[in-house]
């Protein structure tokens, strides 16, 4: 599925997201060469990203945002073929996290084992109990304000046990296609079914909202559920910091 487009629509879906949730906070910039979003008092999305491949030149004002906006992440995305990467890697970043890019043709629905219950976030009350809960299964922070404000583009979910809370995703539409983001289960629930059960509700979710590709970017922990229930890989993704 090594799909241009797919590739492509997977890097739009992610930085249209961004794009998306810092706009109400004036946190969106853009020049020439890069993009970032870097919202206060929240760990996330905090990013700098390119659209073309990384060159020397470039590193300057790379740097330079990089220092003038401490916590922020720039994800290398592993599709040019040039291994522009090494720049990165000999000039004082190192690699934080690495994600698969990864994409899902949408057809038939899941069948669900119903015992988890789901509740899109409208509230304030709401959006405090999943800002609570997120860092318990990500270890950083989403700020509450992210939820209140972007609550209407953005589909924020609240999963629940027996009436509590155990864990969160977030879908992200553009156009034809759904990035499932935020995927994630309290620790003391893992192990249990309960991820690959959350992600059956957001797939079948996204085949009601007519969407034909499901998209995300797995961590090394989720990657075997996605690859089970039929996602297939498209390119990777280096995240790097500076070095301290």
């Amino acid at each position: 599925m090594k799909n241009i487009n797919l590739i492509e629509d997977n890097i739009n879906n992610l930085t249209g997201l961004w794009k998306t949730v810092g706009a109400p906070f004036l946190s969106y910039h853009k020049n020439e060469t890069l993009e970032y979003c870097k919202i206060e008092n929240s760990g996330w999305p905090n990013k700098l990203w390119f659209r073309s491949d990384i060159s020397k030149k470039d590193l300057p004002d790379i740097i330079k945002t990089m220092q003038n906006n401490s916590g922020l992440v720039l994800p290398y995305w592993n599709i040019f073929g040039t291994k522009s990467y090494e720049i990165l890697d000999a000039y004082g970043f190192e690699i934080k996290t690495e994600q698969v890019a990864m994409a899902l043709k949408l057809d038939p629905k899941f069948t669900l084992e119903h015992n988890l219950t789901f509740k899109r976030v409208s509230t304030e009350q709401d959006a405090k109990i999943w800002t609570d809960l997120y860092p318990n299964a990500f270890g950083y922070v989403i700020s509450k304000e992210i939820l209140i404000q972007n609550h209407n583009d953005v589909h924020f979910y609240l999963v629940s046990l027996e009436n509590q809370p155990i864990g969160t995703f977030m879908l992200f539409q553009t156009q034809n296609t759904i990035g499932i983001h935020g995927v994630g289960v309290i620790p003391e629930m893992r192990r249990k079914g309960f991820a690959e059960e959350i992600m059956k509700f957001a797939l079948n979710l996204s085949i009601d909202l007519n969407a034909n590709y499901a998209l995300l970017q797995a961590s090394v922990m989720g990657k075997d559920i996605y690859t089970r229930l039929g996602f297939e890989d498209l390119f990777v993704i280096k995240n790097y910091i500076l070095k301290a």
